[in-house]
């Protein structure tokens, strides 16, 4: 019998039945995003390096790099998101623009369930208005997005990333890894980090004790009277969700397939209003949410 060669670690082939579902749950979600007016949008699988570099903070090491023939440093994308930006400052669309995307991202991190090094993305995105209705609108989409796949008890955990203003990336970074590793582990974090335990069991009750911003009172009143969702069941505050990526500036969110913090992330997003500018070379405020397929798929299946 003839041995087929294998596929690199974190990739993989997907078979005819995943390959079905995946596109039925694609359908749902785009044809819920184009009634609220998201139009669809294609980048190319590879950017300049530069391009990508110096927009994820330390998970830029993740990025896969190459140098091709005539010594061009190229990449391959990492997210839809810098991509968006770089369309945007090349083609200058009507403002706002909100669009979605379908396509391959490519993370040279080690796999595991439900992560793997390539993967399919399905982002939409709202570009040009810092109006927190917006910040609600994409929230909202998200969430009749969910209920039209059939998660039902999903819900949207929301924060603001002004919330961590006066704490150091390195502290940011701890609390962010708080449903991971325990309050014992985020301890453990920041006496690494050069914090006393007293100082670090401060800034762990600190965090678990603030309020929502005056912009997420806003947004949660919007999410209420115009989009008709309740509070702790659509969605619920949660003051140590932080995210990851260097470049949120204001909400951040994430979906959990139920009322359980500890439960894998199947879609996030927020509010980024200075990555789009760094291309642009003007303010351009965007805030945007991304489908988490593989994930979503493994509870669905």
């Amino acid at each position: 019998m003839i041995k087929a060669p294998p596929t690199p670690k974190g990739f993989r082939d997907i078979k005819p039945e995943l390959a079905k579902k995946r596109r039925e749950v694609i359908n749902k979600i785009t044809s819920t995003l184009e009634e609220f007016e998201f139009v669809p949008i294609e980048t190319p699988t590879i950017e300049f390096a530069d391009t990508l570099k110096g927009k994820y903070g330390e998970e830029e090491k993740l990025i896969y790099e190459f140098t091709d023939r005539g010594g061009r440093k190229l990449a391959l994308r990492y997210d839809l998101t810098v991509p968006l930006a770089r369309y945007v400052a090349t083609y200058n669309p009507t403002l706002p623009f909100r669009r979605y995307q379908i396509g391959q991202v490519f993370r040279g991190e080690n796999p595991q369930k439900g992560r793997w090094r390539e993967f399919t993305q399905l982002d939409f995105d709202s570009v040009g208005t810092s109006e927190l209705e917006e910040d609600a609108k994409v929230i909202a989409v998200a969430i009749q997005c969910f209920r039209q796949i059939g998660f039902n008890k999903a819900v949207m955990l929301i924060n603001d990333r002004k919330n961590f203003a006066n704490f150091s990336p390195e502290v940011a970074r701890a609390i962010d890894k708080l449903y991971k590793i325990g309050e014992d582990g985020v301890v453990e974090e920041l006496l690494r980090s050069g914090k006393s335990k007293a100082g670090s069991l401060e800034i762990l009750n600190q965090v678990k004790s603030t309020k929502p911003t005056e912009d997420l009172e806003k947004i949660f009143k919007i999410l209420r009277e115009t989009y008709n969702l309740k509070g702790d069941i659509d969605f619920t505050f949660d003051p140590t969700m932080v995210r990851g990526l260097d470049y949120y500036t204001g909400s951040i969110f994430e979906m959990k397939p139920a009322m359980n913090p500890d439960d894998l992330t199947i879609g996030s997003g927020g509010r980024y209003d200075n990555l789009i500018g760094m291309f642009a070379k003007k303010d351009i405020p965007a805030v945007g949410f991304s489908f988490g397929l593989d994930r979503l798929l493994e509870i669905l299946t």
